[in-house]
């Protein structure tokens, strides 16, 4: 060659070491990605899968009832879930209510109703004390709701109060003690302010 030398050359210093780039194993085809992807729309054997979702539903349905008898709170519906509709429920329960006695003298009046055209003057007397009994209990539930929804406010954060609890005390004014749910955990006169 014309132009060099016939010197020897040093030679050239090692490279470091270069770890190859990826992920260390072949892409998988686009059949097998999607074939791992998929899952079964159907369960293969659907009597199985609807009896281990019935009895799944059944378990929780049986947990929820019983926390509605005892009060426990795991189990309870969203609804009644949480310490301060805990609080309210007891406040309601703790009390005499006229508002809990609507029901039955609205049923009384009802059948009352029934015998209308027999004896008139009855049914005039059960549609009086129907809705001079709905006034009242309407008065009590609205003075009671407003009075939990005042000491609430003085007794937890305002962020800790969720929507809706003066309705939550006022339906639960109108029911009869018996029908609550969840079941009353406090006997009347059992006051926790």
């Amino acid at each position: 060659m014309i132009g060099r030398s016939k010197k020897e050359t040093p030679a050239p210093a090692p490279a470091p070491e270069v770890t190859p780039a990826g992920k260390g194993r072949p892409t998988p085809r686009r059949k097998e990605a999607q074939a791992r992807n998929q899952r079964p729309l159907v369960p293969t054997d659907r009597k199985v899968a609807k009896a281990e979702e019935r009895k799944r539903r059944n378990e929780l349905y049986a947990k929820q009832q019983e926390a509605m008898r005892t009060g426990d709170e795991r189990y309870l519906p969203v609804r009644d879930k949480g310490p301060v509709r805990r609080w309210v429920r007891d406040y309601v329960d703790a009390r005499f209510s006229p508002s809990e006695y609507f029901l039955p003298l609205a049923m009384a009046s009802i059948v009352l109703l029934f015998f209308a055209s027999v004896v008139p003057e009855v049914a005039v007397i059960g549609m009086v004390v129907m809705y001079v009994a709905f006034a009242i209990s309407l008065a009590f539930a609205i003075g009671l709701s407003l009075v939990i929804k005042r000491k609430l406010k003085a007794r937890f954060d305002e962020d800790q109060i969720p929507r809706f609890t003066g309705i939550y005390a006022f339906s639960r004014l109108f029911q009869p003690r018996f029908l609550r749910a969840p079941k009353p955990q406090v006997k009347r006169g059992e006051r926790r302010d």
